[in-house]
């Protein structure tokens, strides 16, 4: 089974002929039920979000802090690294839940866990008591955000599946907004309510999946895969063309589905564990996918998203509402950035994206770096509001990749064949650094300051050189040309034909449908492959 959120437009232009130019998603009442299910499904990222800020506004409170007693250092390091502990405790399980009861159930499963794990912490009197409940949420949020991505790209109408794909892991900011703006505001109230209000609502997200996720559709890939291919067929109809099951359209979709299904079946013996790095395009592919999975948490950004009182703390800002206010507008301001670069996947490319975000995130931080030695140094109060407005800068190009990107273009390089066990490579990248960076850089803030910054500078710089001549771009291209930019056109032919064949059984049933790519559109990316 495909494993991930397959973000490519490429994909789509075997049958972009064949989708109605007439249906959009404001003016067709199925499309539109249909993105409220997908809303439903993104929300999973937001209660990501939510969680992960959560920790660093609670850090800026005093009533927290007493009330756990200061933790700091190594304890304060593990207080943030848990969640992703638990994370890291689900990955074995996820798939296999996924795969086997369905990715709606699999969702299900994780918001049920998640809501025991934000009851726990909400109620919380002890140190011991809140990481358990940390742990908790952590172990559910991976069933939920392994079938999520999944279910959005495997329902979603073939003209907005890059888009929504990438707005997935963008909306991650929109939790960070609601943890942001919900502590600010709770933190005027002197009691553990401060703290426990904050805690309680970052179980909506989950008590709505609890709700309302089984109603939503099922994969129709998942369900052909089990054999029930009348039910996949009718969930295509319905929302993909006003319930014809006879549609161009649908039909194309249902048999290319069956097609790669069979074809995955009669290959089971090649895409074991070990055919990641069986073959020198798919070794390619892993070292492209653990080294943004490990570039996402290690760009410096983590100082950010979970430590950001003790940055302020480096520059002389102390004030816990400024702190959160600042905090709060932060993520806003991420989230535009973030949202914004989701439109330019297929406009820009992904490698100009890349570069751009690396180059960008170079200059920024480094100039940070200087700002915050010099304040530290000097005690130059315009020194520390640089601070502040470089922060703000780096995320900005921070946003333009490593937030729609990373999921995305990780599975646009997979083949299908192996998609579901690279992503959950990168999943489990995503997670240990994640855990190191957050464990690191507690006990880094307090000895050695700023100069800790003068680390992340020169890997960024590494980052920069390592995408340039890494990336490769992959605008426009089909699945299969993209395959042929990995493992060279021998091996792309043979994935092509069933696709082909497909493509020619529907056209044949279709003839006022069959619409030619233009020629400028295939010698646009004839060439693009002959000069990768």
């Amino acid at each position: 089974m495909a494993g991930g959120a397959v973000a490519t437009t490429g994909s789509d232009a075997h049958y972009a002929h064949l989708v109605d130019p007439n249906r959009k998603w404001y003016n067709n009442k199925r499309l539109i039920y249909l993105h409220f299910w997908i809303l439903l499904l993104i929300i999973t990222s937001s209660t990501n979000g939510f969680d992960n800020s959560l920790m660093n506004s609670f850090q800026s409170l005093d009533q927290w802090e007493t009330y756990f007693g200061h933790p700091a250092g190594g304890k304060l390091g593990l207080l943030n690294a848990i969640q992703n502990i638990g994370s890291l405790a689900g990955y074995p399980f996820a798939p296999y839940v996924s795969d086997g009861i369905g990715r709606r159930r699999a969702i299900w499963v994780g918001a049920t866990i998640m809501l025991v794990g934000v009851a726990v912490q909400t109620a919380s009197y002890n140190l011991s008591m809140f990481i358990g409940a940390r742990f908790c949420i952590g172990f559910g949020l991976t069933f939920a955000a392994n079938a999520a991505p999944m279910l959005v790209t495997e329902v979603a109408y073939p003209s907005y599946r890059a888009q929504l794909t990438s707005l997935y892991n963008s909306l991650w900011y929109s939790g960070n907004i609601i943890a942001s703006w919900t502590t600010f505001g709770t933190s005027n109230i002197a009691s553990t309510w401060s703290w426990r209000i904050p805690s309680l609502l970052q179980g909506l997200p989950s008590a709505f999946q609890f709700c309302l996720v089984l109603f939503a559709p099922e994969s129709p890939r998942w369900l052909i895969s089990k054999g029930k291919d009348a039910e996949a067929l009718k969930t295509l109809a319905y929302y993909h063309a006003d319930g014809d099951d006879q549609d161009p359209l649908v039909q194309y979709e249902f048999e290319e589905i069956k097609a790669a299904i069979d074809s995955d079946r009669q290959h089971s013996n090649n895409v074991g564990w070990k055919s990641l790095v069986s073959t020198p395009g798919n070794r390619k592919r892993i070292v492209i996918i653990v080294a943004i999975a490990w570039f996402s948490q290690w760009s410096g950004n983590g100082l950010v998203s979970f430590y950001l009182n003790k940055v302020f703390d480096t520059i002389g800002i102390t004030s816990p509402t400024v702190q959160l206010l600042i905090t709060g507008i932060l993520a806003i301001w991420n989230l535009f950035w973030a949202v914004f670069a989701s439109f330019l996947v297929d406009r820009a490319g992904r490698r100009a994206l890349f570069l751009t975000s690396a180059g960008g995130m170079v200059i920024f931080f480094s100039l940070q770096t200087v700002c915050s030695a010099e304040f530290a140094l000097k005690g130059n109060p315009a020194a520390a509001h640089a601070v502040i407005a470089f922060i703000f800068l780096f995320y900005a190009v921070y946003d333009l990749a490593f937030t729609p990107l990373i999921v995305s273009y990780t599975v646009e390089i997979l083949p299908f064949a192996i998609r579901a066990k690279g992503f959950n490579v990168f999943n489990f990248v995503v997670s240990l650094a994640l855990i190191f960076n957050q464990y690191v850089n507690p006990i880094a803030l307090q000895n050695i300051a700023w100069k800790y910054y003068i680390f992340y500078c020169c890997w960024l710089a590494f980052q920069f050189v390592f995408l340039y001549f890494m990336i490769v771009e992959t605008k426009n291209l089909t699945l299969e040309e993209t395959a042929a930019l990995f493992d060279g056109e021998d091996l792309s032919q043979r994935a092509m034909a069933a696709v082909a064949g497909v493509a020619d059984e529907v056209r044949s049933d279709h003839r006022d449908y069959d619409t030619k790519l233009s020629e400028s559109s295939d010698s646009a990316r004839q060439e693009k492959l002959a000069s990768a």
